[in-house]
């Protein structure tokens, strides 16, 4: 069995619902208190021990590698105060990580996002973080939960939890058997389904564990909703033959794709900063 050495961050998104500020600064930039959205988002898959890091990006998202890259001026400005030691964590990222980009240059969808992250992915497993979905709390991170739950069960794995029936709408939702305390053997998924149509309120969140034959699966999967090439139909496919399964990860998660899960983990941080 291979390990989960790569990590794929689909970035390529307008994020619309933060205009104006999004007009030229990556959504996936924007701080949580200090430190942005896609820096925690990487952090996390350097706790599961994965360190080549895949981007999809889109227009305007150049910021992104120059986030992730050294910026001489900077450094030679901050060298010896005492604000050098703010740049540290972005330091170690440099210093430990590889980081390869692609563009997607039609919004097709987050399947066909990780459908053209194939050069870069390769024929092996990998993980997915949407930075939207920002997750605190166990000493765990949810990826590096769902990498040991993978080395158990050898198939995709996708991040899920309970949400009100009323927002199924906005998720894709599974239908599965929980073999275990918060493990699910997933036998269908819906898109966005309505609450008459939903199998449960068991909705997928930003993280996932794909087996490399996903990309074959997508290749050969017609555009679902919105006319975008759906994550959730090839998963489908997947979960058909039982290779797929549903984590309920311990940990709390902030939307921050929506400006009132945005402020909610800015709170929480800015609070947990203050208690340090």
């Amino acid at each position: 069995m291979m390990k989960i050495n790569k990590c794929l961050f689909p970035v390529a998104g307008f994020g619309t619902r933060f205009l104006p500020a999004t007009k030229a600064v990556p959504k996936e930039l924007l701080p949580i208190v200090t430190k942005p959205l896609i820096q925690y988002g990487v952090e996390e898959a350097m706790s599961a021990k994965i360190n080549d890091m895949a981007f999809v990006t889109g227009k305007n998202k150049r910021a992104i590698e120059d986030h992730f890259d050294i910026n001489y001026e900077l450094e030679n400005t901050i060298s010896g105060t005492e604000k050098e030691t703010l740049i540290e964590s972005t330091r170690n990222i440099i210093n430990n990580c590889s980081f390869v980009y692609s563009r997607q240059t039609e919004m097709l969808g987050l399947g066909h996002a990780i459908l053209i992250s194939q050069p870069m992915i390769g024929s092996e497993p990998f993980a997915v973080i949407l930075p939207d979905d920002l997750c605190f709390g166990s000493e765990l991170s949810v990826i590096g939960q769902m990498v040991k739950l993978y080395e158990r069960y050898n198939c995709s794995i996708v991040a899920i939890e309970e949400v009100p029936r009323e927002e199924t709408h906005r998720y894709g939702v599974i239908a599965g058997e929980e073999e275990s305390a918060g493990i699910f053997r997933v036998s269908d998924m819906v898109e966005k389904p309505s609450i008459d149509d939903a199998p449960s309120n068991l909705a997928i969140i930003g993280r996932y564990v794909l087996t490399p034959d996903i990309f074959s699966i997508l290749k050969n999967t017609p555009p679902g909703k919105n006319n975008e090439l759906q994550i959730t139909d090839a998963l489908r496919t997947q979960a058909k033959e039982g290779h797929v399964i549903g984590y309920k990860f311990k940990r709390q998660r902030y939307d921050c794709g929506r400006i009132e899960g945005f402020m909610e983990a800015s709170n929480f941080v800015n609070s947990k900063n203050k208690s340090l």
